[in-house]
C-alpha cells in the first residue's frame, strides 16, 4: 500500500474548526436602463444551483464510528464537497426581489445505515432527500424542508414523510429584497424543529443545533418569449446508416473517495475539465458520443469527447478518449490514460454490468450500472486501488431518434459572484475550465458594492451574524450520537 493513497472510510476526514458564521446575500442585477417610471420587480424563476449541508457532523461521525459501525451513501446525483458536507443540486423555485420571498427546492439525498443486525437489517436506517429552503416575505428566518424516511429509535417502526419542516434557519437580519440574478446565502445557523426531531428517528431533541446551511442559486430575470425558430427536422438523419448514432453521453464519477483524496489534505489538488467534458458534482459527463448499436445482438460501441485531469501532490493523471463497448450483458469503459506525461491509449479501466439494451421512445438508457476496476485500470491509478475495487457506477444515454433528448446533468448553477465566507481550512477548487474556477477561500474579504458600465449594476449586500462555534464530536456516548 502506498503511503500517499486515498483514505478508504465511507466519509471524508473531519476537522475541528471554529467557524465564523456569516450570511451573505449576493444580489446581481444586470439590466439595461429604461426610460419611464420603474415597474415593480417581477418574480424570478430559480433554475439551477446548489445547497451544501453536512446535516450534523457529529451524526456522521457516530454513524461511521466504532459504535454504529455504519456508512452513508449518496442518492440521485448528490455529491460531497469540502471535508464534511453533502451537495444537493438542480434548484427550482422562485424569488421575488420586491418583497424577498424565496423558495428553492433541490435534488439528491443521503442514506445513513448503522447498527447492523445478524439478519442483515439495520437498526439505524435514515434517508434525507430533496431539501427545500423557504423564506417568507421580509426574511429574518427561514425553514428547511426535506423528504424523510427512517426507523424510529427503539421500536424500529418505519416512517416516511414528504417535505418535513426539518430545520429553522437564522438569516441574522439579512435583507432579501433588492432584485438579483444570483442569490447566495452562506453559513446560515440551523436548528432542529419538533417535526424534524420526530422524523430524525428520535436521535435528537427539538432545538438541537445542526450544521449550517449554504446555498447558491440562479434567479435570472424573465425574458420575453422568443419566436419559434424553424430548426432542422428529424429528417436530417434519414441518411444515417441503420444502427449508427451521433448523440450520446456517458456519466461517470471515477470514484468518490478518489475525488475526495484529490482535493483533500494529502494531495491538496484539483481537477480540470476540457474538450467538452462537464462536471455534474458527483459525476463527470463525457459528451459527443458516436457509434453503433445492434438491436438484435444487444451490442453497442461508442467513443466520446472530453478530458479530465487530476493534479496534486505526487499526482498527475488524466483521462480522455473515453470509449464504451457492450456485449453479452457486460460493458467495458476504456480511456486514454496519461500519467506523468506518458499516455497509454485505449486502456480498459472499468467493467460494468449491462443487461439487454432496449430503446424506449428512441432512447437507450443505462442508469448507474455498478462498475469495478480492471487490472489495467489499477495500473493506471498507480496502484492506489486493487483490481476489483468498486468504482463509481456508469450511466449511458444514447439517442437513436433525432427527437430523443439525453437526460440533463445535475445543475449546480453559475459560480457565486461573491466570495462565500469559509472555514479556516480552504476548500479545494473544482474547475470546469480556467474561466470558471470557483472563488478563493479568503474569508476576510468583505462584501462590496460596485457599479458597472453600460447600465449594468452589481449589488452585493451582506450582514454578518455573531461569531459562533459548532462542536464536532470525534466519538459518541454509548447510547447514541453526540448532541
Amino acid at each position: 500500500m502506498l503511503p500517499l493513497g486515498p483514505a478508504e472510510p465511507s466519509r471524508p476526514v473531519r476537522t475541528s474548526t471554529a467557524l465564523t458564521a456569516a450570511a451573505v446575500l449576493t444580489l446581481t442585477l444586470c439590466a439595461t436602463l429604461l426610460s419611464g417610471p420603474a415597474a415593480r420587480a417581477a418574480d424570478r424563476t430559480v433554475a439551477g444551483g446548489r445547497l451544501d449541508w453536512g446535516i450534523k457532523s457529529s451524526f456522521q461521525s457516530y454513524v461511521t464510528g466504532p459504535i454504529a459501525k455504519g456508512s452513508w451513501s449518496l442518492r440521485n446525483g448528490a455529491a460531497t464537497v469540502g471535508s464534511d458536507q453533502f451537495r444537493f443540486h438542480s434548484a427550482t423555485g422562485s424569488y421575488d426581489p420586491a418583497d424577498g420571498a424565496f423558495d428553492a427546492a433541490f435534488s439528491g439525498g443521503v442514506r445513513f445505515l448503522g447498527h447492523r443486525r445478524p439478519n442483515g437489517s439495520y437498526q439505524l436506517d435514515l434517508t434525507i432527500s430533496s431539501p427545500t429552503v423557504r423564506i417568507a416575505q421580509g426574511g429574518g428566518s427561514g425553514t428547511l424542508y426535506a423528504d424523510m424516511t427512517g426507523k424510529a429509535k427503539g421500536s424500529g417502526e418505519i416512517t416516511s414523510a414528504r417535505q418535513v419542516p426539518l430545520a429553522t434557519l437564522d438569516l441574522g437580519g439579512v435583507t432579501m429584497r433588492g432584485g438579483g440574478s444570483t442569490v447566495v446565502l452562506n453559513h446560515l445557523p440551523a436548528k432542529l424543529t419538533s417535526r424534524g426531531a420526530e422524523a430524525f428517528a428520535g436521535y435528537y431533541a427539538a432545538g438541537t443545533e445542526l450544521d449550517p446551511v449554504s446555498l447558491s442559486v440562479d434567479a435570472p430575470a424573465r425574458k420575453p418569449s422568443a419566436e419559434p425558430t424553424q430548426g432542422p427536422s428529424a429528417e436530417r438523419d434519414k441518411d444515417r446508416p441503420r444502427g449508427a448514432f451521433t448523440t450520446a453521453a456517458v456519466d461517470w464519477g471515477v470514484r468518490r473517495t478518489f475525488r475526495e483524496y484529490v482535493t483533500g489534505p494529502i494531495a491538496k489538488g484539483e481537477w480540470r475539465l476540457s474538450r467538452g467534458a462537464q462536471d455534474g458534482g458527483a459525476l463527470f459527463r463525457f459528451p459527443g458520443g458516436k457509434g453503433t448499436y445492434d438491436e438484435r445482438r444487444h451490442t453497442l460501441s461508442a467513443t466520446f469527447q472530453g478530458r479530465i485531469a487530476f493534479r496534486g501532490k505526487d499526482l498527475d493523471l488524466a483521462l480522455s478518449g473515453v470509449s464504451l463497448r457492450i456485449a453479452d450483458g457486460r460493458g467495458t469503459l476504456a480511456a486514454d490514460v496519461t500519467r506523468d506525461g506518458t499516455t497509454d491509449q485505449a486502456v480498459p479501466v472499468a467493467t460494468f454490468k449491462a443487461p439487454q439494451l432496449r430503446p424506449e421512445k428512441g432512447l437507450i438508457a443505462l442508469t448507474e450500472a455498478p462498475a469495478t476496476l480492471t487490472s489495467r485500470g489499477a495500473e493506471a491509478f498507480g496502484g492506489l486501488y486493487r483490481a476489483g475495487t468498486a468504482m463509481d457506477p456508469v450511466s449511458l444515454a444514447v439517442a437513436l431518434d433525432a427527437g430523443a433528448a439525453l437526460p440533463p446533468l445535475p445543475d449546480l448553477g453559475d459560480s457565486p459572484s461573491a466570495t462565500p465566507e469559509r472555514s479556516a481550512e480552504p476548500e479545494a477548487r473544482h474547475t470546469a475550465s480556467p474561466a470558471a474556477a470557483s472563488s478563493s477561500s479568503d474569508s476576510s474579504a468583505a462584501p462590496w458594492v460596485a457599479a458597472g458600465a453600460g447600465g449594468a449594476l452589481l449589488i452585493a449586500a451582506a450582514v454578518l451574524v455573531p461569531r459562533w462555534r459548532r462542536r464536532r464530536a470525534a466519538a459518541a456516548p454509548p447510547d447514541g450520537p453526540a448532541r
